[in-house]
């Protein structure tokens, strides 16, 4: 039951967080009865909402994902430092962990570059992007650069983010439009990862080495 379950909410994040009866269970292989039950039992726990015939992922279960902590006090150390990121580049501002061989995004703030790259929380990149190429570290001679690698029009430059211990916990990227000068932009992402590594030593949660 609780493979099912789970199995359905990973579909509705796959059909883009919105989807019907039918299309959930031929995704998950299973019986339209058994995906309507368990879709029930779903919205009955808020962890699922159903609007007219379509299901979409629920409140209590985005409370939930905002819970897990990747690193103690990584998200809310990333905030402050991403906005001003954002500012200073126009560009979109990433913070991203390494999770299941991928980088995944903790925090985020949508820069100019959204309509050609959009950024959201929970998004996952490959290890081949320069924000994934940040997290394996360490990083020699500087940031990870991406020079329209990945996408057409969109540059990209990566450091990683340290504990008070020294290891790498995250790594901070703006994603930019092609043309800015990359040297300026990796300056303020250096600023951003810098000031994240400073709040986590603030915050006191690094857990020993």
């Amino acid at each position: 039951m609780l493979e099912g379950a789970f199995a359905l909410l990973e579909a509705l994040r796959q059909h883009g967080h919105e989807a019907g009866v039918t299309e959930l269970a031929v995704a998950c292989g299973v019986p339209k009865s058994t995906a309507h039950r368990l879709l029930e039992q779903l919205v009955a726990l808020e962890a699922v909402e159903r609007r007219g015939p379509r299901y979409r992922l629920g409140a209590q279960l985005y409370r939930l994902g905002q819970a897990w902590q990747p690193h103690p006090g990584l998200r809310a150390a990333g905030r402050l430092p991403l906005h001003r990121l954002r500012a200073a580049t126009g560009g979109s501002a990433v913070l991203a962990v390494l999770r299941e061989e991928q980088a995944l995004t903790v925090c985020s703030v949508p820069g100019r570059v959204e309509p050609l790259a959009p950024v959201r929380d929970g998004e996952a990149f490959s290890l081949d992007t320069a924000l994934g190429r940040a997290l394996r570290g360490p990083v020699r001679g500087g940031a990870v650069l991406d020079r329209e690698d990945v996408v057409a029009g969109v540059c990209c430059a990566a450091l990683p983010v340290r504990s008070p211990a020294g290891t790498v916990v995250g790594a901070v990227a703006a994603m930019v439009e092609a043309g800015q000068r990359l040297e300026v932009v990796t300056g303020r992402v250096a600023e951003a990862a810098s000031a994240v590594s400073r709040a986590l030593v603030r915050s006191g949660a690094d857990p020993a080495p």
